[in-house]
């Protein structure tokens, strides 16, 4: 179903049904959205909402299975305000929110649901799981120039690493089980990314409550959902796995020659399998076995 705007959707009585896991998909251009709903309904969520320009047009399956929202996604800040509208308007489901051309994958994810996994997690009493954004890449350029192909997907197998977080409240001190990681394209192309967007580390998951607000560099106002683990153990964490950055490099002027190849000694092709991501460490099984 689609609807002129969120606002428009809130309103209608069938949001008001809405049960989660809830996914958020932004359609930045109109690369793989097809596949990138596909795959997040395949693995469990109940509902998806899809944010597009009015001008992007879908295959009409997806247009009955989602819920369609017409939305600027290029404006600063339109993801964060529709996250947060969201948040405030359906509170305490579990909520995802990607791009288009996204896959978020999890532990496990071949036999069990997203929504399983989240059951477990907020057994761990969590409210919030720490999700690596990892980029994926064409291998043959001149094949796939804008770098997107599900076939021929590569990613970095290790170049991945963590910085202390500085605590706002407590200036020369770390924030507690906060970290900054870093890794892939954002750090080999670290000089055509700008400084607060080289992060890889996004809270994707999550549950919604009134109050709550993402910022601009993929954290929230709420302190204990930035952390990575609770005090006593590992907790779950996932991995969306990105075509984002290989796109804008490559049709970002500034560094589409710099990045006329990305595929290094550390790449290997992408299995889309949870097994892979968690043999190379990209995400945490935690207590869930």
């Amino acid at each position: 179903m689609r609807h002129a705007s969120l606002d428009d959707f809130l309103r209608a009585p069938r949001a008001r049904t809405v049960r989660g896991p809830v996914a958020l998909i932004f359609a930045e251009d109109p690369v793989e959205i097809d596949s990138t709903v596909r795959h997040h309904a395949a693995i469990g969520f109940a509902a998806i909402l899809l944010f597009a320009p009015p001008a992007f047009d879908l295959p009409r399956p997806l247009e009955e299975n989602v819920h369609r929202i017409d939305h600027d996604t290029t404006t600063p800040g339109s993801v964060e305000h529709a996250v947060a509208t969201v948040s405030d308007a359906l509170p305490g489901l579990w909520m995802y929110y990607c791009y288009n051309a996204e896959y978020l994958f999890h532990p496990f994810a071949e036999n069990r649901s997203v929504g399983e996994m989240l059951a477990f997690h907020a057994e761990e009493r969590r409210d919030a799981m720490l999700t690596y954004v990892i980029d994926l890449y064409a291998g043959d350029l001149a094949a796939a120039p804008d770098a997107v192909s599900l076939e021929d997907a590569y990613l970095d197998r290790s170049g991945y690493y963590a910085l202390a977080r500085p605590d706002p409240a407590t200036p020369g001190h770390p924030a507690e089980r906060q970290l900054d990681f870093f890794g892939g394209l954002r750090w080999r192309f670290e000089e055509h990314i700008p400084r607060r967007k080289r992060k890889i580390d996004r809270i994707g998951l999550f549950r919604t409550r009134r109050g709550l607000r993402l910022g601009s560099d993929h954290t929230f106002n709420e302190p204990e959902y930035n952390t990575y683990s609770c005090p006593w153990h590992h907790n779950l964490t996932a991995a969306i796995c990105s075509f984002r950055t290989a796109k804008a490099l490559r049709l970002n002027p500034g560094s589409r020659a710099a990045a006329h190849r990305f595929t290094w000694h550390n790449s290997v092709p992408f299995e889309w399998r949870s097994q892979q991501l968690m043999d190379l460490g990209l995400m945490e099984p935690g207590q869930w076995f």
